[in-house]
């Protein structure tokens, strides 16, 4: 179906330019001028885009080239764009970053799939006439840079006018599309997005009012909104059948899904998928609930156990409960924190170790940085719940604490680097362990899941029954 999304990035040189700032500031002008919008993650980042949804109310999306092909990302961008205003795609360090430095699934490579016009955010502290040199870098460095406008982060309203002449004057092509003056009060450093969750911010919607007070006096909406209306239809850069689904089930499953403060890393278009292929997603809360009665499946994400250990520990009934459930063969894919929180102990931030599920041997501790960061390619070393021996599909892990038992089903290989190492704990019905999972990079995976599901759905039956 043929659809003209209105669609720009934000990219910058590098982390720390104020990117997430000055999307949020954008987000919030927009919204405040009633339209519709919806943001997108370039990445497998899974904290900003919650982040959005949490704090500016606004739907939020990853898109990921690492993860997905070209057609899956486009796809996903207009299927989730459909009847929006505008799309906002935040971009991921610097603009030509990716992975090695052949740039492969950065900023870039995305904006050039998805024909999405790219406003540079350009960080001007301590720096005047060298904006511009810096500017022409990035034009130059790449033919078809995509880059059509540019943002003036942390300038003074004086010096603005000056750089603007400046870079119109030198770069035909380029619009000078505002600034935003320093405001370190409203900044959204990365304790803000990440190590407290958006909800507990202190004062977070005033700095977000504030912000978007400040891009509405400062940056020129209209201008942005023009860009972004270049973009060409996604239905010129889609085949007919960009990507082949799995069919639903024939009959729907229930599968519980963990959320609260302490379990909260999912990405959306898993959510999703789920949903589409005949999962009813039931919510609970790992801190406060009971186990929901009657599930065909169990997903438990990634998130901040450690910050919530003790309370974790002290609902010692859905502790037993998951662990009977996980014994009598409910299927369940547990992430990160969620892997973390089926073992036998936890360290929780205070330096205490609290008791745990019990499901898995082991306990989980900090460490003094992140450990195994960033993309892997999984290969499976022994039939399981989501593939055959030989099998794999690409992941992400991020985590800084780790544990006694990481597992051995998988083989972990770092994309074009020597790293790699043993990882997951599975079987015919689970698996668990540090590394996210992205189902769309393998529909089949989700499929499998669910069908594992129905298969248990059937087995309770036939006990009742029998």
């Amino acid at each position: 179906m043929s659809q003209n999304v209105p669609r720009v990035m934000f990219a910058a040189a590098s982390s720390g330019c104020g990117k997430t700032t000055v999307t949020c500031a954008v987000l919030q002008a927009l919204k405040n001028r009633g339209l519709d919008c919806i943001s997108f993650k370039c990445g497998p980042d899974y904290i900003d885009p919650m982040f959005h949804r949490e704090a500016l109310g606004i739907a939020s999306r990853n898109l990921d080239l690492f993860f997905a092909k070209e057609q899956t990302v486009r796809h996903l961008l207009q299927k989730n764009s459909q009847g929006k205003d505008f799309a906002l795609i935040e971009g991921v360090m610097g603009y030509y970053d990716g992975i090695s430095t052949k740039g492969y699934a950065s900023s870039w490579c995305l904006a050039r799939a998805t024909k999405t016009p790219t406003i540079l955010i350009l960080d001007c502290r301590g720096m005047s006439t060298s904006i511009a040199a810096q500017l022409l870098g990035y034009l130059s460095f790449e033919e078809q840079s995509q880059i059509r406008g540019v943002i003036l982060n942390r300038i003074s309203k004086g010096l603005y006018p000056e750089i603007k002449e400046l870079i119109e004057s030198r770069f035909a092509n380029i619009t000078v599309c505002g600034y935003m003056p320093k405001m370190p009060d409203c900044s959204l450093e990365s304790r803000h997005l990440g190590l407290v969750t958006a909800g507990e911010v202190a004062n977070l919607k005033e700095k977000l009012v504030r912000l978007g007070k400040q891009a509405e006096e400062s940056i020129d909406l209209s201008v942005l909104l023009s860009i972004a209306n270049t973009a060409p239809e996604l239905s010129e850069e889609t085949s007919a059948q960009p990507i082949s689904l799995p069919q639903p089930l024939s009959e729907p499953v229930k599968i519980g899904v963990a959320k609260d403060k302490a379990f909260h890393f999912y990405y959306e278009d898993n959510l999703s998928l789920l949903t589409e292929l005949g999962a009813q997603l039931i919510f609970f809360s790992p801190m406060q609930d009971s186990l929901p009665e009657d599930l065909d499946g169990l997903l438990i994400g990634g998130g901040y156990p450690e910050v919530y250990a003790q309370t974790l520990s002290q609902n010692q009934q859905i502790r037993s409960q998951i662990k009977l459930a996980l014994q009598n063969g409910l299927p369940c894919i547990a992430e990160c924190g969620g892997f973390q929180y089926l073992q036998e102990e936890l360290e929780g931030e205070d330096g205490t170790f609290y008791p745990m599920v019990g499901f898995l041997k082991g306990k989980s501790f900090r460490t003094e940085g992140l450990r195994r960061f960033g993309y892997v390619n999984l290969t499976a070393n022994e039939d399981n719940l989501l593939c055959k021996k030989g099998e794999g599909f690409p992941a992400h892990e991020f985590h800084y604490w780790d544990s006694e038992n990481t597992g051995s089903s998988f083989h972990a290989q770092k994309p074009m680097r020597k790293a790699n190492w043993e990882c997951i704990v599975a079987n015919d019905h689970f698996v668990g362990g540090y590394p996210h999972l992205y189902f769309y990079s393998q529909p089949e995976m989700a499929k499998r899941f669910l069908e594992k599901c129905l298969t248990y759905q059937k087995q309770k039956e036939g006990r009742k029954n029998g």
